[in-house]
């Protein structure tokens, strides 16, 4: 899953490594899927909007990708169609999407790979664009707090545990991050709230985390490796073959 502002093209660099990768033996074939998610101005961050203003017109993204996207490419490609076969990842707004995807739907994930994730807590800092386009809208209101709380993560744990679905988490951020200079904000800066995920994550039942903090900021001088590793670390858990 792609960033605010970006398109699957931003994945043709990892496509490149995938390549590589499977013909070096290190990792297992498997089908990568890179979706475009253009509503709300790109900024929809993979959630169903309950925004009806007339600036970003909402869409039902979550609902389009489970119940659309997944079935076609099970549908057009040779799949196993399984959880245990399908992981997911992002990086960014893409990476709130990853993780809300995995807790949020068990039954269809084993695993995430989740990169500088926007996923602040509890609440976005004012400058993030969780506020501005209505993917967290409700109504007229561009921005609902009660909404976001409800979808974010803190929200997901009980049903998550609830579904008892051993699945797997693997965490990235860059060292460089933005640090916001308002004293009231610091905890929302992206590599602290990953070290937030990170710590929560590891005390969830049928959840297993992995945490790594490599040097650089929000590009891909971290998104690459980090990729790389989450993909290794899940493909031991994935079944690939059957």
């Amino acid at each position: 899953l792609h960033g605010r502002g970006d398109n699957m093209s931003a994945w043709a660099t990892i496509a490149r490594d995938l390549d590589r990768l499977f013909a070096s033996g290190d990792l297992k074939p498997f089908l990568a899927v890179m979706p475009d998610f253009p509503s709300s101005s790109k900024a929809g961050y993979y959630v169903d909007s309950a925004y009806t203003g007339a600036d970003y017109p909402a869409e039902a993204v979550e609902t389009a990708f489970f119940n659309e996207l997944i079935p076609e490419i099970d549908r057009v490609h040779r799949t196993i169609p399984d959880r245990q076969s399908r992981a997911v990842a992002g990086y960014s707004m893409g990476g709130y999407g990853a993780l809300r995807y995995l807790l949020a739907h068990p039954d269809k994930f084993m695993g995430a790979v989740v990169m500088s994730p926007a996923v602040y807590t509890p609440l976005p800092p004012s400058g993030s664009s969780t506020r501005e386009f209505g993917a967290f809208g409700k109504g007229s209101q561009l921005f609902d707090e009660a909404t976001y709380q409800s979808k974010n993560y803190p929200a997901l744990w009980a049903g998550f545990t609830a579904a008892k679905l051993k699945s797997y988490l693997f965490i990235a951020s860059g060292d460089d991050e933005y640090a916001n200079p308002l004293p009231a904000e610091t905890l929302n800066d992206i590599d602290m709230e990953a070290h937030l995920l990170y710590t929560r994550a590891r005390r969830v039942d049928y959840l297993a985390a992995e945490l790594r903090i490599l040097e650089g900021g929000h590009s891909w001088d971290v998104w690459r490796p980090a990729f790389i590793e989450g993909a290794r670390y899940l493909s031991q858990f994935l079944v690939l073959e059957k």
